[in-house]
């Protein structure tokens, strides 16, 4: 009687580490061969032919991992190679089953895949013969062997049972370890490989990773995947992946209490973990890896070499699994030839690249110099707490100039490298927060300013709205929190001017402030008070009367502030309503730029009025109706609207143009007027008619221009 089992090992051992199921590879070939044996009544499991099927390259040098190759061996097995699945069965036939003159009585095929079936088509069987498939899943279904061969669960089967994984990760001594040995610690690489290294071992029931999240300069730079850096974003991806991020206090002993804790409390529970893997390899989990050896536990250390414990790397009980060689990381050398990656619609997000430039800057400015000591450097780092101890802000330099934000300058001195990527965006973004909170203090007269007034605000900055940049409020708020640690902008807590027993959060510009893009060496000091930005001088002046953005807006504030004054007989207009109302035209500090160049030419008064409907005083705007420049827009404004109302009145449609047609002589912006009187419900569109309004014809300017005002 012939008999074959023929067991597909490379299709086997990945379906059980797809399924995170860990399986004693010498119980899996015993099993096998006893079982087909058994399976085909046999009455030795020598009578049967049992063969190994796999490309073997694939599993030999593996540190720490037993060569499967000799483990079928040794259980009876033939093992062949095989490198190209393509040709698996045709191999097979020609190795085996075209010189065995006997017609199989008894054909079982281990695996999962397709690729063994024709065998069956092209060797010789009895009458009565039994093809058995032993497999994860019943792959022949909807297949011509269907109704011919015999499917059985191969767990079922054997009994294999996944085995259940618990992984605790001291993520700080990771971390600071890989940096040391030269490796880049990306973390998104890191979870990927974590996750499945430990699929690989079981089924996965809980991953933990402890690390004092969310305390700047604790843990070496973590990047993603295009060399951002994201530590401040780190526990967001660890939970996305099913990693719970524990948070414990900087230093060694917090994190070793509360894994050595964990672990202990959770292997004491009857639905705890089969396997338990701690990624360390500090001295101090001997202890815990002993309880667990006690109870039965098998333990698993993941450690970096060079800065593993000699007391875990000898120890008899531990199966030892070095992380770069899993994890396949780059090195912080790399980062120099690497070019700088970006991702479009990924964000740009505040990082410790920030905090090295931001502080470059602030010391230049106040030095003079364009270049700096990295003792200076750090001791800036460490004021503003970028870093907690001097090693990592070493670590921190040395990268940065691995990825070309720092260069290195004679004498030991450090370069900012100006060109680079992440230099020009932080700068633009720093620029542009500082910038808005100075002209919002000078053009309000303000001590300070709301949060949330400052973050509509930066949703109009053009200089930051670039792909990645000014996404929403969260990433405006980020930047914010970031500068506020940099000590570049102040956040105090003030009672809420209705509600004095609230308090809320308001940015200051601190005292020393010196304004984006000044000379450097202009600190402020007590005899020289800084200067601030948005205070128009002459050649300011001359800049907005260039500007068509800004020209405009003025006009629009002029028609904006008389019509509401006008309106309700008020002699000042609230200059945050106002600025509601324009919001849509102002883009960048349009507004701002134009209420200064107003106030210059003393065209309106930006004060605080008192406010009828309130207890306290409001920011207002009103116009000075005897000045020339404003006189000018609203003749021009009156002379518009009679255009309007000529059209109105011979019942003609009102077009941009019809408008031209009924006033050739004038050089209207026409556009731009035809918005302001929609601005100012003067003119609404029409339905459904493009490019063709309505006159509002009882509205108060109209009457007004018209001369049948009550």
């Amino acid at each position: 009687m012939a008999a074959y089992l023929i067991v597909d090992v490379d299709d086997l051992l990945r379906r059980f580490q797809e399924r995170g199921m860990s399986v004693d590879l010498q119980e899996l070939a015993v099993g096998l061969r006893g079982g087909a044996a058994l399976a085909a009544g046999l009455v030795s499991v020598d009578k049967l032919k049992a063969i190994a099927v796999a490309n073997w390259s694939l599993y030999s040098n593996r540190p720490g991992i037993l060569d499967p190759q000799y483990i079928f061996k040794a259980a009876g097995y033939e093992v062949f190679e095989i490198t190209h699945r393509a040709s698996l069965a045709d191999v097979l036939i020609i190795h085996y089953f075209s010189y065995d003159p006997d017609p199989i009585d008894e054909l079982i095929l281990a695996t999962t895949s397709r690729d063994l079936l024709p065998l069956i088509r092209r060797i010789k069987v009895t009458r009565s013969a039994r093809i058995r498939m032993w497999g994860s899943e019943d792959v022949l279904k909807g297949t011509e062997f269907a109704d011919e061969i015999i499917f059985q669960p191969l767990e079922t089967l054997l009994g294999i049972q996944s085995k259940n994984v618990a992984v605790y990760i001291d993520f700080e001594n990771i971390a600071i370890s890989l940096n040391e040995q030269g490796f880049i610690v990306n973390l998104d690489h890191l979870i990927e490989r974590f996750v499945a290294q430990a699929k690989a071992h079981g089924q996965l029931v809980k991953m933990a990773a402890y690390a004092p999240w969310g305390q700047r300069g604790t843990l070496p730079p973590l990047l993603d995947r295009a060399g951002r850096e994201i530590a401040d974003d780190a526990p967001t991806r660890l939970m996305m992946a099913n990693i719970d991020p524990v948070f414990n206090l900087p230093g060694k002993n917090s994190a070793d209490i509360r894994i050595a804790r964990d672990v202990i409390t959770d292997s004491g529970r009857t639905e705890s973990g089969d396997v338990f893997i701690l990624a360390s390899g500090d001295r101090d989990f001997n202890d815990v890896i002993n309880t667990l050896v006690q109870r039965g536990k098998p333990v698993i250390i993941w450690s970096v070499r060079g800065s593993t414990s000699r007391q875990i790397e000898q120890h008899p009980a531990v199966t030892l699994e070095y992380i770069e060689d899993f994890t396949s990381l780059q090195t912080h050398q790399s980062l120099s030839t690497a070019p700088v990656m970006e991702t479009p619609g990924e964000a740009f997000n505040p990082s410790l690249w920030s905090s090295v430039i931001i502080q470059f800057d602030w010391l230049t400015t106040r030095t003079g110099t364009r270049e700096l000591s990295p003792a200076r450097l750090l001791d800036r780092l460490t004021e503003v707490g970028a870093v907690v101890v001097r090693e990592r802000g070493e670590d921190l330099l040395a990268q940065a100039q691995a990825l070309g934000v720092l260069r290195p300058a004679a004498g030991g001195m450090l370069l900012l490298n100006v060109a680079h990527p992440l230099v020009d965006k932080t700068r633009i973004v720093r620029d542009a927060i500082a910038r808005r909170v100075a002209n919002t203090l000078k053009v309000r007269g303000w001590m300070y300013v709301n949060y949330g007034f400052l973050l509509n605000g930066l949703e109009m900055e053009r200089d930051i709205s670039r792909p990645g940049m000014n996404l929403d409020d969260q990433w405006r708020s980020h930047w914010i929190d970031a500068l506020v640690r940099e000590q570049i902008l102040q956040r105090e807590l003030v009672p809420h001017r209705h509600n004095p027993d609230d308090l809320v959060p308001v940015i200051r510009l601190p005292d020393d402030y010196i304004e984006p893009g000044s000379p450097p060496g202009l600190a402020t000091t007590d005899a020289q008070p800084a200067p601030v930005p948005g205070a128009l001088s002459g050649p300011g002046l001359a800049e907005v009367a260039q500007d068509t953005q800004s020209q405009e807006m003025c006009v629009r504030i002029i028609v904006s502030v008389e019509q509401f004054t006008s309106f309700r007989s008020f002699a000042w207009c609230p200059l945050g309503s106002l600025h509601r109302r324009l919001r849509p035209f102002d883009s960048g500090m349009a507004f701002q730029r134009a209420v200064e160049y107003l106030e210059a030419m003393q065209a309106v008064v930006v004060s605080e009025y008192p406010n009828p409907q309130s207890n306290f005083n409001t920011k207002g705007i009103s116009l000075n109706t005897r000045q020339a420049y404003v006189q000018e827009m609203l003749h021009l404004r009156d002379d518009f609207i009679r255009v309007l109302l000529r059209l109105y009145e011979r019942n003609s449609v009102i077009s941009p143009q019809r408008i031209q047609e009924e006033s050739p002589e004038e050089a209207w912006n026409i556009p731009l007027w035809i918005s302001i009187m929609e601005t100012e419900n003067v003119l609404n569109l029409l339905p459904g008619r493009a490019g063709q309004y309505s006159l509002f014809r009882t509205h108060h300017t109209v009457k007004l221009v018209a001369g049948d005002a009550s």
